[in-house]
């Protein structure tokens, strides 16, 4: 066994999810306890372009028409084949439908240990220890991981996607495909939402609503506030459950991962199926009657007042400040 670290770079049409990156900051910060290289593995047709900012010593590329689109059955056959000539110490998936389509049949053919939902890695007396949340992230459990070659797939949380990226593109080995014939599983077409409405994914300033809006007449408050910072309003599941919002604008595990200037969150508890989409957030501003509500923990900014009260306020302030 060597001591290298494997990252599995999630890209779809074209755009390297912030998962990789995420993994790859992870990677680079155990590296040089385990004295091994960081390997970034890239599966594609004609995507060797996306390796260039990818924060790796080395990148492991392999082409091939089978790979030009995601299959769990293509990426499980090229992951085994690597991992059959090599045995690295650790190799890191997003825990995604993509990674979550490969590791447990890989864990399952290889006989390697699998850890799931992982937020982070460290060293502790000389091993390698993870931190995994389990109950929708409600609990932690911490372990050691296993000797030998082990599957990890990682879950948001501990870095962020920018320290997962090189100022300077890393090397790039072009490896063969093993036989990709006679697979059973091919991509048909994207199925997409209409477009009609906003993508938050590209806001800049968002306004965000949860539980504590309690009315839908009161969206009206927060609509104002987004109208006067130029920025537009998401919600959490339970607002766009209830149809106050299109499934459009919802941030959470089931909807949209954000990354704007400013995430401001309105009656926003800070459960983890949200917090975790709301990570690249350059700022996130707290609004909540509830001192111990988790969001406090990711905010820079935060009050207690009720929003009620504060909302008209705010916008009424921030008009202000716009017209000088």
């Amino acid at each position: 066994m060597n001591n290298d670290i494997y990252v599995l770079i999630e890209h779809v049409r074209g755009q390297i999810a912030d998962i990789s990156y995420i993994m790859l900051a992870q990677a680079n910060q155990l590296a040089p306890s385990t004295g091994g290289k960081v390997i970034a593995l890239l599966l594609g047709q004609g995507a060797q372009g996306l390796a260039s900012d990818l924060a790796a010593d080395r990148v492991a590329y392999i082409d091939h028409p089978a790979l030009a689109e995601f299959t769990g059955e293509a990426t499980q056959r090229v992951l085994a084949d690597i991992l059959a000539r090599e045995t690295p110490r650790l190799v890191l998936m997003g825990d995604t439908t993509i990674g979550s389509d490969v590791a447990g049949m890989l864990s399952a053919r290889l006989n390697l240990p699998l850890v799931s939902a992982c937020r982070a890695i460290r060293v502790e007396a000389g091993c390698l220890a993870f931190t995994s949340q389990t109950c929708g992230g409600k609990m932690m459990a911490d372990g050691v991981l296993p000797t030998g070659t082990t599957l990890v797939l990682m879950v948001p949380g501990a870095f962020k996607p920018d320290q997962g990226r090189a100022a300077k593109a890393p090397a790039v080995e072009t490896l063969a495909a093993p036989d990709l014939g006679g697979l059973r599983v091919s991509l048909k077409q994207y199925n997409e939402p209409a477009s009609e409405d906003v993508d938050i994914t590209r806001e800049a300033i968002l306004v965000g609503v949860g539980r504590g809006i309690q009315r839908e007449d009161n969206l009206e408050l927060a609509q104002e506030l987004a109208e006067a910072l130029g920025g537009v309003v998401c919600a959490t599941r339970p607002v766009v459950d209830q149809n106050w919002l299109p499934t459009t604008r919802l941030v959470g595990k089931s909807g949209k991962t954000v990354k704007p200037k400013v995430y401001i969150a309105l009656g926003i508890s800070g459960a983890p199926e949200h917090s975790e989409s709301i990570t690249g957030s350059e700022m996130i501003i707290a609004v909540n009657t509830d001192a111990a509500a988790p969001i406090f923990d990711m905010a820079k900014y935060g009050t207690t007042i009720d929003l009620l009260d504060l909302l008209p306020v705010l916008s009424e302030k921030v008009r202000q400040a716009k017209s000088g």
